[in-house]
């Protein structure tokens, strides 16, 4: 650039200053961002503030912690799942407005799920403690996982129970079933959903009878052209609500998220699109 021989503008340098830190660490909360920089905090929020209503960047539910946006970023691999918590972040917001009970956003990995987010934090009833990003979460168990499976590409689904087969323990068991694993598959497509197992207590190998956060979920995949990025659930006390009360007042809500979300990712993600489209 040429030599303007101009001032530079001191809030916007503060400001250019807090963006590079940011994607420099990747996520960061205020306290992060004020020993990184030595910027007050005060100010540091004013800077946040106005780059959030820029589309610059977002705050996640989870753990408060504030996140460049994926579109300041260079485009990247799809397991590298920032750029879907960004979208799927404040549409979870609006449905517990809606619902009450807090939800989750989840991704698959290679014989696990892993939280990524969650609005318990906005939710009416949020006496429910939320489980830590990164948190991992039994795939054949949980709703989350059991989504997963039942609407993932047929090849990933074996590749997945290659893969469970192979660890030792009860929460794996039914990896080695045809039987159950075709049931799983049918009966979620069947519902549109999937449900925790009875004698899942949220632990990742405990029995409920061991170990139990007292809690039932319903979860829906997040799909594009044909894969599961992703699934979002819906979790209460189960003492409070039986399941298929939960599923009529607001399976309808749930889904409406999924398919914002959905939408959100074609527009938003073209590169996926044009990427699995055959």
């Amino acid at each position: 650039m040429r030599d303007y021989k101009v001032k530079n503008v001191a809030v916007l340098s503060r400001a250019f200053e807090v963006l590079r830190v940011l994607q420099e660490m990747r996520a960061a909360s205020l306290h992060d961002l004020h020993l990184a920089t030595g910027i007050p905090k005060s100010s540091l929020l004013r800077i946040l503030a106005t780059a959030h209503q820029a589309g610059l960047v977002w705050q996640r539910m989870v753990d408060g912690a504030f996140v460049p946006s994926f579109t300041l970023q260079p485009r990247v691999e799809v397991d590298n799942a920032d750029w879907l918590v960004e979208i799927a972040s404040p549409v979870m917001e609006q449905l517990t407005k809606r619902v009450l009970w807090p939800s989750v956003l989840s991704v698959p990995r290679l014989d696990h799920v892993e939280t990524l987010e969650s609005n318990s934090s906005k939710a009416y009833f949020h006496e429910l403690p939320a489980n830590p990003r990164g948190f991992r979460v039994n795939m054949l168990r949980s709703a989350s996982g059991r989504a997963y499976l039942a609407y993932c590409p047929p090849q990933e689904l074996q590749a997945v129970l290659r893969r469970l087969r192979a660890r030792k323990g009860p929460g794996h068991a039914i990896a080695s079933d045809p039987n159950a694993i075709r049931q799983l598959v049918e009966s979620t497509r069947q519902r549109g959903y999937a449900t925790r197992t009875s004698d899942f207590g949220g632990d990742y190998e405990l029995a409920r009878h061991d170990s139990d956060d007292g809690r039932s979920s319903i979860a829906v995949p997040i799909r594009l052209e044909g894969h599961v990025l992703g699934c979002m659930n819906l979790t209460w006390r189960r003492d409070v609500a039986p399941l298929q009360e939960i599923v009529r007042l607001y399976l309808y809500d749930l889904r409406h998220a999924v398919a914002v979300v959905e939408k959100q990712i074609r527009d938003s993600r073209p590169d996926l699109v044009a990427s699995w489209t055959p």
